[in-house]
């Protein structure tokens, strides 16, 4: 590719690309247009700032054992049609990852969700951009009962360093790899 131009598949991914295709292969992604980049920060509430909500689904993850792949149910609170896909997650750093998702139609989704795995579930809250950035609050439910996480999506590295949380925000918890969904289906709530 000549200096100074774009990957191709840049500009059709709202997420940017700034992740090279040795980088992408090496995470499972042999083909880059198939990807995209996710950049996410992660922090502790101790509430969910209901003024803020714009909508809300109740979501049940399944993580497939022994694999990066998540089923995904989506039920939106107040009404709507349930949004189902397989997703498959790779972090490339903390707080970057490779994603993938395929939506699924009712039948697709019910051979799915036999699969091997472990459930997670939590209400997400969508809230009214903040800043000009996307936020969803979690608060999980079951053996994670008590945990309330805010997370925001960005659209560059450098609107990522430069966010600064809104106050109903906690500890920052991105670079702590305990409160990825992964890793809380599987070793449940950190003891801290």
């Amino acid at each position: 590719m000549a200096a100074g131009l774009q990957h191709p598949r840049a500009a059709r991914n709202p997420h940017g690309m700034e992740i090279d295709a040795a980088t992408a292969a090496a995470h499972g992604w042999p083909k880059l247009k198939y990807a995209v980049v996710e950049r996410e920060r992660r922090w502790l509430c101790d509430a969910v700032p209901l003024d803020l909500v714009e909508r809300a689904a109740a979501i049940t993850d399944l993580y497939v054992t022994g694999t990066r792949l998540r089923l995904r149910e989506a039920v939106p609170q107040g009404g709507g049609a349930p949004q189902r896909r397989l997703g498959r997650k790779a972090d490339v750093t903390a707080d970057t990852r490779l994603l993938t998702s395929i939506y699924l139609s009712d039948a697709e989704f019910a051979r799915l969700a036999v699969l091997p795995g472990r459930r997670l579930r939590k209400t997400r809250h969508t809230l009214r951009p903040i800043a000009g950035v996307a936020l969803a609050v979690d608060r999980f439910e079951g053996e994670l009962a008590g945990l309330i996480l805010a997370e925001a999506e960005f659209d560059s590295n450098a609107a990522m360093r430069a966010y600064v949380a809104p106050s109903f925000c906690g500890r920052e918890v991105t670079a702590d790899t305990r409160y990825t969904g992964g890793a809380l289906v599987e070793i449940g709530l950190p003891a801290d």
